[in-house]
This record gives C-alpha cells, sequence and structure tokens, in this order.
C-alpha cells in the first residue's frame, strides 16, 4: 500500500486544511466543497486527510459498519446484541464519476439469485462509506441520477434500496467531501447546499512558496516512505490536536449572542432555508473546541460565515461566489453583545479561529454598459465597434429540443436511450451485458429448464436467456450559439434584448447539463469566443463582453459552427449539437453574401445538424430573412417574443422541420 502524502506537509491553502480539520473534529458541520483550477492539489488534500481521523469500533464482520454501542437495529447484517467489536482506520470511499447506480447504493445479487434461487443483496459505496468519507472528484461532472441518490442519503442519514425484488434499508452516515473545476461546469444547488463548507483554492503567486511546493513534491515522488516519516511527527501532532478537539466539542457553548450573530448574518445575505444557519453553529463551535476552548466568539462566527456562505448566497448560476466582508463585519458589530475573554490555546496553530483570508474573493461593482468610452472603433471590414450592451434581464425560455432518440451523456434536455431512466423493454445484450433485465431473463430461460435437467431450487441460465434492459431517459447536448454581433445589431436597446434571451437560453443550458459554445461574427469573419465547454459561467462572461459593429458576414458564422461541429463529433460523437442562430437574418459584406449563407446553411442542414434561428428583426416592417435562413437549414424559426411565450409548445417539441 502506498504511503499517502502527509496532510501536515501541505503547503499553504489555509482555508482548505481548516476547513478539513474541522470536518475531522465534527462531522456534523456536513462536509467540504473544495473549488479551484486544476492542478492546485485538491485531491492531494483531501486524501491526505483520511490518515487523520480517528479509528472506527465496529462490529466484527458487518459489512455496514455498525457501532457496536449503538448498532442499527434495522442493519441487513443485524442483529447485532452482543457483537464484538474490532478497531479499524476509518474509510475514505472515493466515488468516480462514472459509477453506476448499482455500484453506489447496491443490488441485488444476480450470480446467488440466479444459481441458488435466494435473494442476496450486495452493498455499494454508500453503505462502505457509513461512518467515514466519501470522496466525490469532479463532482460537478458527477450524472444526475447519481446525485439525486446522495441528496437522499445525505438528507435522511440513510439509503433505500427498493429494486429487483430486493427492499433494504440501511444507515449512511458520511462525510461529503467534493472537488471540482468551476471551468467544467457548476454543481446543480440542492447539491451545492448539501456541502457544508466550501473552500476556493488557487495556486500561489508567491515564489518562495511555488518552490517549497515543487521541493517537497519531488522528495515525496523520489522516497514515499521516507517523506512520510519525516513529518510523521506533525501528523502525530494533528491527530492528537483532533482528538482533544472532539473530546472538548461536547463542552463547548454557544451562547445566544453568538447565535443571534449567525441568525443575523445569515439573515443579511438572504440565503435560502435554515440549514445555513445550522451549519454556521456546527462550525463555529467547531472552531472554538479546534481553538482549545469552550466559548464561541464573534472571531468564530467570522469566519463560520466566510466557509458555510459563499457558496448559499449566490442568486443565480452566473453570479461570483464570495462574500462582502464589510457587510459582514458591518452586520457582526450591529448585533454584538456580551462575550467571554478570548482564551485560545496557545501552543495550538495559527489556523484557525476567525483568521480569513486578507484578499479573498469580494463582491465589486457590475459594468452597466454605460461608461464612459463611447467613442466607437473602426472594425475590420467596414463600420465602428460599439461599446459591449448589458444584457437584458433574463427570463424562463422554452426549451428547444433536439429530435430523435440518442446515446449521449446522461442530461435534461433531449430523448434518449440511457443507463438509468425508465424501462422500456428488454433486448438481447450487444457485446458485455450492461443492467440486467431481470424478469426477462427469467421469461428466456423458464421453458427450457426441463430441458436443461434442472433439478435444484436454482434456475439452469444460458448467455443466450441474458437480457438487458432498454431504458429511456434525457441527454445534455452540445448548444452551438452561433451570434450576430454586426453593426445591423448594435442599436443598443436591441443587442441588450438580445443578450437576455441568450442568457436565458445558457440559464436554460446550465440547468440541463449541457455543454455550451458561442461563435460571433461581424466585420470580416467569424469568431469562436468560447470553445465548448460545460462551464457555462465562461459563456455567459463572454457574451457580457461581446461588442457590436461591422458587416455581417452570416455565411463565415455558419461555417465556423459547421467546422467546430465537426471537431467536437470526433471528440464526443454521442453528445448530439443543436445550433441557436441569433440573428436578424441580414448578410452583407464580400461578393454574394446572401447566396454564401445560405449554400453553408444548406450543408449544415445536410449533415444533419438540429437548428434553430432566434429572429431579432424589430419594426412594423419585417424582411422574414431570418425565417428563409432557418428553411436553408431545415430548422425552426422563433421571435425572441416567442423564445418565452406560451404559445410555441407544439414548436420547441421538434425544432427541425421535415426536409
Amino acid at each position: 500500500m502506498s504511503t499517502p502524502y502527509p496532510f501536515s506537509a501541505i503547503v499553504g491553502m489555509d482555508d482548505l486544511r481548516l476547513a478539513l480539520l474541522l470536518n475531522a473534529v465534527s462531522p456534523a458541520v456536513g462536509g467540504v466543497l473544495v473549488r479551484g483550477e486544476k492542478g492546485t492539489a485538491k485531491s492531494t488534500a483531501v486524501r491526505a486527510l483520511s490518515a487523520l481521523i480517528p479509528e472506527l469500533e465496529v462490529v466484527h464482520g458487518c459489512r455496514f459498519s455498525c457501532d457496536p454501542a449503538a448498532a442499527d437495529p434495522a442493519c441487513p447484517d443485524g442483529p447485532h446484541a452482543d457483537a464484538p467489536g474490532a478497531a479499524r482506520p476509518a474509510r475514505m470511499v472515493e466515488l468516480p464519476v462514472g459509477a453506476s447506480e448499482d455500484r453506489l447504493v447496491g443490488a441485488l445479487d444476480i450470480e446467488r439469485a440466479l444459481a441458488e434461487g435466494v435473494k442476496a443483496f450486495e452493498p455499494g459505496l454508500l453503505a462502505a462509506a457509513h461512518r467515514g468519507v466519501l470522496y466525490v472528484d469532479e463532482v460537478n461532472l458527477l450524472h444526475d441520477h447519481l446525485v439525486d441518490l446522495l441528496l437522499d442519503a445525505a438528507a435522511m442519514g440513510a439509503s433505500y434500496v427498493e429494486r429487483e425484488g430486493v427492499s433494504v434499508r440501511h444507515a449512511a452516515r458520511f462525510l461529503l467531501v467534493g472537488t471540482m473545476n468551476p471551468e467544467e461546469g457548476e454543481l446543480r444547488p440542492q447539491l451545492l447546499d448539501r456541502f457544508g463548507l466550501t473552500v476556493e483554492v488557487a495556486a500561489s503567486r508567491e515564489t518562495d512558496e511555488r518552490v517549497e511546493v515543487v521541493r517537497r513534491r519531488l522528495a515525496y515522488d523520489e522516497d514515499p516512505a521516507a517523506f512520510g516519516a519525516k513529518w510523521e511527527a506533525e501528523e502525530g501532532a494533528l491527530r492528537a490536536r483532533i482528538a482533544g478537539a472532539r473530546a472538548l466539542l461536547p463542552s463547548v457553548r454557544l451562547g445566544d449572542g453568538a447565535l443571534r450573530q449567525i441568525a443575523a448574518t445569515c439573515a443579511a445575505f438572504e440565503v435560502d432555508g435554515m440549514r445555513a444557519d445550522i451549519v454556521m453553529a456546527r462550525t463555529a463551535t467547531a472552531l472554538a473546541a479546534w481553538a482549545g476552548r469552550t466559548e464561541v466568539l464573534a472571531e468564530d462566527v467570522r469566519q463560520a460565515a466566510l466557509l458555510a456562505l459563499p457558496h448559499r448566497r449566490r442568486r443565480n448560476p452566473f453570479d461570483a461566489p464570495g462574500l462582502d466582508e464589510e457587510k459582514l463585519d458591518e452586520t457582526l458589530e450591529q448585533n454584538k453583545g456580551e462575550e467571554p475573554e478570548s482564551d485560545p490555546d496557545p501552543d495550538g496553530p495559527d489556523d484557525g479561529g476567525g483568521q480569513p483570508p486578507e484578499d479573498g474573493p469580494q463582491e465589486g461593482p457590475q459594468d452597466d454598459g454605460s461608461g464612459a468610452d463611447t467613442e466607437p472603433v473602426p472594425v475590420p471590414g467596414g463600420g465602428a465597434e460599439q461599446k459591449p450592451a448589458a444584457a437584458g434581464e433574463p427570463f424562463k425560455a422554452k426549451a428547444l429540443t433536439v429530435p430523435g432518440l440518442g446515446d449521449g451523456t446522461a442530461g435534461r434536455r433531449s430523448r434518449a436511450r440511457t443507463a438509468h431512466g425508465r424501462t422500456t423493454g428488454a433486448r438481447r445484450p450487444q457485446g458485455a451485458l450492461g443492467k440486467l433485465h431481470l424478469a426477462a431473463t427469467v421469461q428466456a430461460a423458464a421453458p427450457h429448464q426441463r430441458a436443461r435437467g434442472r433439478s435444484g431450487p436454482g434456475l439452469v441460465i444460458r448467455r443466450d436467456d441474458l437480457r438487458q434492459a432498454v431504458r429511456e431517459g434525457r441527454e445534455g447536448n452540445l448548444v452551438l450559439f452561433v451570434v450576430d454581433a454586426s453593426g445591423s445589431m448594435a442599436a443598443r436597446q436591441r443587442m441588450s434584448a438580445v443578450k437576455g434571451a441568450v442568457l436565458s437560453l445558457l440559464l436554460d443550458a446550465y440547468q440541463r447539463r449541457d455543454k455550451v459554445g458561442l461563435i460571433t461574427f461581424r466585420g470580416s469573419g467569424a469568431e469562436l469566443a468560447l470553445p465548448p465547454t460545460s462551464s457555462v459561467e465562461a459563456g455567459a462572461a463572454r457574451l457580457g463582453q461581446l461588442p457590436t459593429g461591422g458587416r455581417t458576414p452570416l455565411a463565415a458564422g455558419l461555417l465556423k459552427a459547421r467546422e467546430v461541429l465537426r471537431v467536437e463529433r470526433l471528440r464526443d460523437a454521442s453528445r448530439r449539437p443543436l445550433l441557436v442562430v441569433v440573428t436578424d437574418g441580414r448578410a452583407t459584406g464580400g461578393p454574394e453574401p446572401v447566396a454564401l449563407a445560405s449554400r453553408a446553411a444548406r450543408l449544415l442542414a445536410a449533415e444533419g445538424t438540429a437548428s434553430v434561428v432566434v429572429d431579432c428583426e424589430s419594426g412594423p416592417v419585417r424582411l422574414g430573412l431570418a425565417g428563409a435562413l432557418a428553411r436553408d437549414l431545415a430548422g425552426a424559426a422563433i421571435t425572441l417574443e416567442e423564445l418565452r411565450a406560451d404559445t410555441v409548445s407544439a414548436l420547441v417539441r421538434d425544432v427541425r422541420r421535415a426536409s
């Protein structure tokens, strides 16, 4: 077994280390979500924590890690009356992004059911993680059906399995730790709220600190055992401090003054529900215990707010994370009451107790598009560039779907054959057996039992009898926006409405777990402003910076989209694209611009690309150019008004017209 990287050898990242240690002291805090760019040792820090968690007493032989002092009366391996206990290290169970539902919650032991004719439950990862740590790397990429199962288990402290004739309930209380790179997409709000604390990590910009990180990592890679031995004293001190803080925790007093500060802070930042108040109270109590105190101080409440509120105060997916620390200090001061003298542990390290980073994320004024730089700038290809207009107020957009039945990544947009969802039938497996359709398998094998000489309780099953479940669910798509940023779109009020519509569609794509890309065209060409990504936030940021002006090279925008889609088909062939062209349909610049745009559109239609044209033409007289473009694309055309109207429900079910 390889030696894990020592927790105490991690350089910097004080907030991350503190958040993990607080959860080790008090698992009731509710876990940690670690957000940060790639290569910042997020996974290293989380895995290093497992060596510091105190050992557990478990019932010997129990697959569900029951505590012999308080065994679960409903344990599937029970009852455990007077069962002997055994000490073992707390487990850190890793949930792979591509794990199946059966792997997570457990399932019927098919081998025993078919061979012995008995119902036997095979536990999953939730059972293995009970009383330990469940670690999800790239948690933002986790499939929605697994997220739902995690939410249920985290809320109830138990896992319920009702499937294939098996009905099992077992305890599943675990410390949930997730890591993610926000550039790859955000988390659903429901799962985000389940993490007690969140921290943002980034690589240090200090030369000396970066040098030390590299030096320690090279030393560890050269000889992990020797490196671990070098830090064993520090690791032992951390274990002792965690054990001491755990013992002190029941004695910590959360006074009325601190509780009022917690409630006032949550109210001031308008967080949803009461979970934030409870998490802040538990975090502040753990901070006091970590500092060796039996009273919660204002500094504990402040640090608890910085760890527990940033991911809860966000009002929509595109807001920047973080807290306004000036507002936080003002709220704490206004609700300050009498508090005891601070008496921290003089021997403890200086990584706890209400000392937030001075350079943490802060809110700042937002650009509303009305700045002083109003002089137009020349644009290649003619015309003048206008200052970017602010996006209009987003709205709930109608669902645009890709027709047919796909096989793409699980999501919430278009119909698809998936590994989860409702079972619609059974078929013979093609290649490796996927999800077994038990009833269909038994039905296929039953008529042949006498001919096969069956004499015992089990069925005689052969390969030809196996049937695989066919399930239908929803997939995520690649939504590629092609946005006209030419001079004909440059009127500030008009472009603001267009940006608001695209922002609404981006919000819809976020909720439906899509990938998005953004192409803009103006002047003399088209630009891939945002390569296809799961980070819808990045799309919103690029949209806000979009300038306008110049001619309308519509053909260039469509051809750029065709090239991007060609590359994406090679990278991810199963993810079906949806092309959303936002334009008034005009085409100018170069020889025969209208004919070129029509030919480019027909090329996309010939390749089977599902398309929607959002018609941005306004005024009493309309030329209908966007409608002509939609016909060339073999797609549908809707106006900005229709994008949010209730009258197009039939239209959005099939965005592509019959050719």
